[in-house]
């Protein structure tokens, strides 16, 4: 440690000291005790008024930092409802899609086995075309309008489900193709009993 640099700064104090009784004046008598209670209390106001002022900086940056936080914490509720509403739709959505999906897939199959079921009657037709009847041959035409109708049906509702993949109805194409299906098929087996 520098000890000239100590001496230099004690000297000072004690320089401005000596100004400080200069311009004070001489050196009188102690005050009174009523004065010496009257600069207590008026230091003690004082450092009350400062407490104060601190205590109600303080109350206001603590009030402010509060203020901040649920502002915040307002705001990442808002973002994590947001987020759930998002996810929310997109499971609608995916689920919507699969319900889309399975119904094409029933309609595909359904149309395939019309078509099926018709390229069926049409080579058992022709194999026994010559020992068909009348009624045979005006019953087989009936399920073939029949499996024709289903096939027809199965492809106008795939078409209005592709449609409304999006729409918030639901999907349904119906039991129209199915119905339809069942009855040609039906009709032609009855027609290779006659």
């Amino acid at each position: 440690m520098n000890f000239s640099n100590l001496f230099k700064a004690v000297d000072a104090m004690i320089a401005f000291r000596d100004a400080a009784k200069r311009f004070k004046g001489p050196a009188s008598a102690p005050p009174p005790p009523d004065a010496a209670l009257s600069q207590s209390a008026a230091a003690q106001g004082l450092a009350g008024q400062i407490e104060t002022r601190l205590t109600s900086v303080v109350v206001a940056a603590l009030k402010e930092a509060f203020d901040r936080d649920h502002a915040r914490l307002e705001l990442e509720r808002a973002q994590l409802e947001d987020e759930r509403r998002r996810a929310d739709e997109a499971l609608r959505l995916e689920l919507r899609r699969q319900t889309v999906d399975r119904e094409l897939s029933r309609l595909r199959l359904l149309g395939g086995t019309a078509l099926v079921g018709w390229i069926a009657s049409v080579a058992g037709f022709a194999v026994h075309a010559g020992a068909a009847s009348v009624a045979a041959r005006v019953v087989m035409g009936g399920g073939w309008v029949l499996l024709l109708a289903a096939l027809a049906t199965a492809f106008t509702a795939q078409g209005r489900v592709s449609e409304r993949v999006f729409d918030k109805n639901a999907i349904e194409s119906g039991g129209v193709p199915l119905w339809l299906l069942i009855a040609g098929l039906a009709v032609t087996a009855m027609s290779l009993l006659l």
